[in-house]
């Protein structure tokens, strides 16, 4: 007998993939979680019924949501991680030399936990010394603050239950007042394919806020559409500037100092909507 798992993308919509065996599975105070093996994803994290990460692309996703803003702001000394319970953001957020120091704010301990039992590879620094790891609320965190960050990443999951307000202008507009004078923040912010209203929604509230707005793209397999969307509000730092000199010579697997760049070039339909929003 064949397992299979499957994604409800939409009415008309399901993505599948083959499942070896279920390795956890639990309802949280937030959220229902499940740690699936797969031949062909390897270890797959979902959350509430959609795929939140994979051990086989993690990488791409990761690299672009924390490497992208590192590097466009010159000297993050001060970094803010909402949300990323899988650990793969902090992983990269901390081995980049620029960062000097990390607060991680998520809201489900019991992600942390899977993620530390079985995804190794994305967990493997959580417990480094720059990183200051919190279970708390990520927008009661960021409505604290004011003027504290240089750059802030929202690594959140898809606009459902506990995620929905990191979605929001309100939201938005705390993060201007968390950062300092001259910081920057990114969101993942979906298809855009299937969620491209959101995408405008958001550019648009993004592009009133920050004197600077970009949204880039990166390919994730395992997410529906294979093209995923981030989007960059910058009160002073435009990515479109960063020379590539200036890029840390890391080892990664899909990040470089061309793609940085070239990841703002957007399919004519993207840019079109963006433009109308």
């Amino acid at each position: 007998m064949e397992l299979w798992y499957t994604e409800n993308q939409n009415d008309h919509l399901r993505l599948s993939c083959r499942v070896n065996e279920t390795l956890h599975v639990e309802k949280t105070p937030f959220q229902h979680l499940a740690v699936l093996d797969t031949p062909g994803f390897g270890r797959v994290l979902v959350l509430d019924g959609i795929v939140q990460t994979t051990v086989w692309d993690e990488y791409i996703y990761h690299e672009m949501i924390a490497h992208v803003p590192l590097n466009t702001h010159p000297d993050p000394q001060r970094v803010l991680i909402i949300g990323g319970g899988d650990g793969g953001t902090a992983r990269e957020v901390v081995r980049n030399p620029r960062v000097g120091s990390a607060v991680m704010v998520e809201i489900d301990e019991r992600v942390v936990a899977a993620a530390r039992k079985y995804l190794p590879e994305l967990s493997s620094r959580l417990d480094d010394p720059k990183l200051d790891l919190r279970f708390a609320d990520g927008i009661k965190h960021v409505a604290e603050c004011s003027g504290e960050y240089d750059v802030i990443i929202i690594d959140s999951t898809d606009p459902v239950g506990p995620a929905v307000g990191l979605f929001s202008r309100e939201f938005y507009e705390m993060v201007f007042k968390a950062l300092k004078a001259d910081g920057l923040f990114v969101a993942q912010t979906e298809s855009p394919l299937f969620n491209a209203d959101l995408i405008a929604r958001i550019y648009r509230d993004v592009a009133d806020i920050f004197a600077v707005a970009r949204t880039y793209l990166a390919c994730v397999p395992s997410y529906p559409g294979g093209m995923w969307s981030f989007t960059m509000g910058s009160k002073k730092h435009d990515p479109l500037d960063v020379k590539p000199e200036n890029v840390p010579a890391l080892k990664y697997r899909y990040y470089n100092a061309e793609m940085h760049r070239a990841a703002f070039v957007l399919p004519e339909f993207l840019r079109e909507l963006l433009e109308r929003g």
